[in-house]
């Protein structure tokens, strides 16, 4: 599989028709595609909720918006999802991107004494190692789908500098891994490890990253495009037990610290704020993300019934219109060209 020639391979956004950039800002659709109900870590993984993505493509297509299927191993490998990428990309209605779990992701290297287990970040791997898996995906992906990967997001939101420079090594343009506002750092991966990324004092904005420190604008081809998060009412008033793991997971179901523009079924009017102040500050962009397994009954451990997933595209019904009036759907590829340009 190593070796083909990338620059053989034809870019995403060039089967979207050409037009100007855009005077309205961009609203980027991004969608975790990886197997059902991940965060169980079982020890078998199924892809059922391709079962579930042509509804919620349908809605996006209806308002104009056209998703990025940010796609990991499992995924690329089942061929109903690989039928349905091909022809949201053939219709210009969507593009695929890569994500990489790096606990399952070929060529499997063991890290701990069991990484279902554990999950440990690709970023906690050696140089060699993450080459290694990014070649691999890269390659998986641009083979069973024909274009060109622009498009990127870590797996567990855990990024680098060595990262960043890997991937422009395979002619990334994009990443979304950064969330503005938020630590991973509590959350494990190997079981010695420092945690997940620090984003707490990262750019809220898009940015060309500095492969010296991830965390400032510089001088690479690959621009940043940060989830869209801002702090709640609740950020800085917070109380030195709220450091203590169980009052923090008790305060977060009253009110999070960070707004982000990810539905989980309670949070449609925090969503709608969000939309608005994007619209009234002009944002260049207004960046939303899912799991697609959160769009199947039982993949998560938010949308658990057919209710949880009805609320869910009520919710959206409710949030699409609002975004449409006032800003651009975008994949990820032609926003960072166009922010280019």
């Amino acid at each position: 599989m190593y070796g083909r020639n990338h620059s053989e391979l034809p870019a995403q956004e060039a089967r979207q028709a050409s037009a100007p950039q855009p005077m309205k800002p961009s609203f980027l659709i991004t969608i975790d595609t990886e197997g059902d109900n991940v965060w169980g870590r079982g020890a078998k993984i199924t892809t059922r909720n391709t079962a579930y993505l042509p509804r919620f493509q349908r809605l996006c297509e209806r308002h104009g918006f056209k998703p990025t299927w940010l796609t990991n191993y499992e995924m690329a490998t089942d061929s109903a999802f690989v039928e349905f990428g091909r022809d949201l990309v053939a219709r210009g209605c969507g593009e695929i991107g890569m994500h990489l779990h790096a606990w399952n992701s070929p060529p499997l290297v063991p890290l701990t004494g069991d990484d279902v287990r554990h999950h440990p970040y690709l970023i906690e791997y050696p140089d060699g190692v993450m080459r290694d898996k990014i070649a691999f995906m890269t390659e998986l992906l641009e083979e069973r789908f024909g274009v060109k990967m622009l498009s990127h997001r870590a797996g567990r939101w855990a990024f680098d500098e060595r990262y960043a420079r890997l991937l422009i090594e395979f002619g990334y343009i994009a990443d979304c891994s950064v969330t503005p506002g938020v630590s991973w750092r509590s959350q494990s991966g190997a079981p010695e490890g420092p945690g997940g990324s620090d984003y707490r004092h990262f750019p809220k904005v898009p940015y060309y990253l500095d492969l010296d420190d991830i965390s400032r604008p510089g001088r690479s081809p690959l621009l940043e495009v940060p989830m869209t998060t801002r702090p709640s009412r609740l950020a800085g008033l917070l109380p030195s037990s709220y450091s203590i793991p169980i009052v923090r997971s008790a305060a977060v179901r009253v009110m999070p610290e960070v707004y982000w523009l990810r539905p989980n079924g309670r949070n449609l009017r925090d969503m709608l704020a969000l939309a608005r102040q994007a619209l009234a500050e002009n944002w260049r962009h207004l960046e939303f993300m899912l799991h697609s397994s959160e769009l199947m009954p039982g993949g998560s451990p938010s949308f658990r019934t057919d209710g949880d997933i009805e609320k869910l595209y009520d919710d959206l019904q409710a949030l699409f219109p609002a975004i449409a009036s006032g800003l651009s759907g975008e994949t990820l590829g032609c926003f960072a060209r166009q922010f280019k340009a």
